[in-house]
């Protein structure tokens, strides 16, 4: 498109050029009419549209609640009769016999969380290394 219009541009330049000069004049007069091949150049802008945008939102459902229910469980253990003391201790591995830990989770929630050998409510149950300490 450019090069069709460059060309246009300087043959309008020479013919205008060639229109002032006197001596271009005369040889046109003296000379007969004759046909002759014209070039034509024709530059056509066409505009491009402007690529659109288009843009979809997608609804998603809200989640539904989740309903959490928190159960408390008291466990009572009756005392140990303290009666004979050759026993070797309780089957727990020692601590307070009036404390009792089912697992880590309720000894966490008590507020217990580690319970070390000779502490109450510790048990072997919840040692699970053997090194003294449960619920690490």
């Amino acid at each position: 498109m450019v090069i069709p219009a460059a060309v246009v541009l300087f043959l309008v330049g020479v013919g205008i050029g060639a229109a002032d000069d006197p001596a271009a004049t005369e040889k046109t007069a003296d000379a007969k009419a004759a046909p002759s091949a014209t070039v034509t150049a024709t530059a056509t802008v066409t505009a491009t549209p402007a690529p659109s945008v288009t843009e979809t939102v997608t609804a998603s459902p809200e989640p539904a609640p989740t309903v959490t229910k928190t159960r408390t469980v008291r466990v009572t253990v009756p005392p140990v009769a303290e009666d004979d003391d050759s026993s070797g201790g309780s089957g727990s591995g020692g601590g307070g016999a009036a404390t009792y830990y089912a697992n880590c989770s309720a000894a966490r929630a008590a507020g217990a969380a580690p319970v070390h050998a000779g502490e109450p409510g510790y048990g072997r149950h919840l040692d699970r290394d053997g090194d003294g300490v449960g619920c690490e």
